[in-house]
């Protein structure tokens, strides 16, 4: 039973973009992949279960985007404000508005195109939820108009409805073509590297399912003096070395009559060393998704005025994130500002985006204060 479901009564409205489900194979679109296709939805959320590095460095981004308060210029607002940011009721089991707003940014990296609901009561009065609508069951279309975007709800027969209330829904996009609906995920130009580098690790597998595994090659050689018995001695050599290797909880001797060697299929080949290779591709996996390799557990070599550089650049990333997610939490807050009645003046104030050590921080601060006081007391000097 959904959440917001027009049967179910309890719910004070139901939710306009959440009609159907899909259920395909994890990773079959990878190796499908084609560059021309305008969507690749299922392509990116394949690509995340198969690689965890890009799963690992979407979710580390995410946390990164840190947290935000509002300033209000008004007590009333702000009280109200705080509580609605902290118990808003978010999809079926969450409550709090950042995990709506993180839910909403994971979509937005992942997809490229972000859509988010504001669940309004039957009065029309207040939001009593949001909910992240999943682009599955939605389809977004330039209209007649170049600056607006139309909404579809899929319908169970294939159709398409206009959402009645557009009003009520958030859409964000990233990098969007011109005359586009769709935005740009940060995963565009992973599929053919990635594909790459899911064969290196599936061949990996096999060659140490093949050593670990171990196949015997057993070799009969009759003498002249066999007689005619050769085929029925192949046969109990056959039968005694099976039975002695389906024997796996004790150890199990093979002695045979003749001339019979056994050799170990595949001892003589060397396993191929991939570790250049595996790093290459890794390389142009996380130089496309802009995070430093050592958030990611990558111990590459570099130094340390390398890292800080990288870090500067993660932030400067994560500051352009927020600049798109800022209307987002305009809208929301000042349509539920307006319906309670409150002035809807405030201010977004984000957390401070700390990637550096706070010893290194503080002590570069110092520096500073010591380099102005001397400053100052020069310039005491000469006047």
């Amino acid at each position: 039973m959904k959440l917001f479901s027009a049967k179910n009564k309890a719910a004070d409205s139901s939710v306009q973009t959440s009609v159907s489900h899909s259920v395909s194979h994890p990773f079959m679109s990878i190796d499908n992949y084609s560059p021309y296709a305008k969507k690749q939805f299922e392509l990116y959320e394949s690509l995340r279960e198969a690689v965890p590095v890009i799963d690992a460095a979407i979710s580390k981004i995410t946390r990164l985007l840190g947290t935000f308060t509002l300033k209000c210029s008004d007590k009333r607002s702000q009280k109200a404000v705080d509580d609605f940011l902290d118990e808003v009721r978010v999809n079926n089991c969450s409550k709090g508005f950042m995990h709506f707003l993180y839910s909403y940014f994971d979509q937005l990296l992942t997809f490229g195109t972000a859509v988010g609901e504001m669940v309004i009561s039957k009065d029309g009065k207040s939001i009593v939820a949001l909910y992240n609508a999943s682009l599955n069951d939605i389809e977004l279309k330039v209209g007649s108009d170049p600056l607006v975007i139309d909404v579809y709800v899929k319908n169970a027969d294939g159709s398409l409805s206009i959402v009645k209330h557009p009003e009520y829904l958030n859409i964000s996009l990233l990098n969007p073509e011109p005359n586009s609906a769709n935005g740009t995920s940060i995963l565009k130009g992973l599929p053919f590297v990635s594909s790459v580098l899911l064969k290196i690790f599936n061949t990996i597998g096999v060659n140490f399912e093949r050593v670990g595994n171990v196949r015997f090659a057993v070799t009969y050689n009759p003498t002249n003096n066999s007689g005619g018995n050769t085929k029925q001695r192949v046969s109990e050599i056959a039968n005694q070395w099976s039975k002695a290797m389906r024997d796996k909880t004790q150890v199990c001797d093979f002695v045979s009559v003749g001339d019979v060697s056994v050799k170990v299929i595949g001892a003589d080949n060397q396993v191929l060393s991939c570790d250049i290779e595996v790093r290459h591709l890794l390389e142009q996996i996380v130089s496309k998704l802009c995070i430093p390799p050592f958030l990611l557990g990558l111990s590459w070599s570099s130094t340390e005025r390398m890292s800080t550089q990288q870090a500067d650049i993660l932030t400067s990333e994560l500051e352009y994130y927020r600049t798109i997610l800022n209307p987002v939490i305009r809208k929301t807050c000042k349509y539920f500002l307006r319906t309670q009645g409150l002035s809807d003046d405030f201010e977004i104030q984000w957390s401070h985006i700390n990637l550096l050590d706070e010893t290194s921080l503080a002590l570069a601060r110092l520096n500073n204060a010591q380099a102005a006081a001397i400053e100052n007391t020069l310039t005491e000097v000469n006047e």
